[in-house]
């Protein structure tokens, strides 16, 4: 994808370091390896955002509020020495119940104004959403581990972080990108 049109993006520092070189222009492309994420409530409480609704920030490029620094973090690991080669983030674009499982109803709504996510709902991100990626350019193809870290830092209080983080394998051939071995890891 071309800078140009990354540049609410890297106003939200998507990108990997070398996208912010003093040469890069507009025309420049970036690598991105882009998938979905669906995160389900599965306490019993609502998941709010860390910060107060009038402390949230307001994105003019996306026409949005954050309501989190970092629902998400995103890191691209060697498989075989697990070293981290490069690394995404997904502020709270708007956490809200897209769905719910039977029996569950939708409570939070960015229309409404309100974020959060009901138990038993889930807030799903498609993969074409800013920010949801980790930028690939500067990886060389090979096998990778995908891992995909949910309130990373803690921030908001649960019941149960084990089941915050999930692994896939990734095979990176240079051109495509090929995940499988999906798993939740503590």
């Amino acid at each position: 994808m071309s800078m140009y049109n990354l540049r609410c993006a890297a106003e939200e520092n998507c990108l990997a370091s070398s996208a912010y070189r003093a040469d890069v222009r507009d025309y420049d492309h970036r690598v991105l390896l882009r998938f979905p994420q669906r995160v389900k409530n599965q306490g019993t409480s609502d998941f709010l955002p860390s910060r107060p609704r009038y402390s949230w920030e307001w994105h003019s490029c996306h026409q949005h509020y954050h309501s989190m620094d970092e629902f998400s973090h995103y890191d691209l690991l060697d498989a075989s020495t697990q070293r981290r080669v490069a690394e995404g983030h997904k502020a709270s674009f708007c956490l809200e119940d897209t769905s719910c499982d039977y029996g569950y109803h939708r409570r939070f709504a960015c229309t409404a104004h309100t974020q959060g996510l009901s138990p038993g709902c889930y807030d799903t991100y498609n993969a074409d959403i800013d920010c949801q990626w980790i930028d690939i350019t500067d990886v060389k193809p090979g096998n990778y581990i995908l891992k995909v870290s949910v309130n990373p830092s803690y921030l908001v209080p649960e019941s149960d972080y084990s089941n915050n983080v999930v692994r896939c394998e990734i095979r990176y051939t240079g051109h495509h990108a090929y995940a499988s071995g999906c798993t939740i890891s503590p």
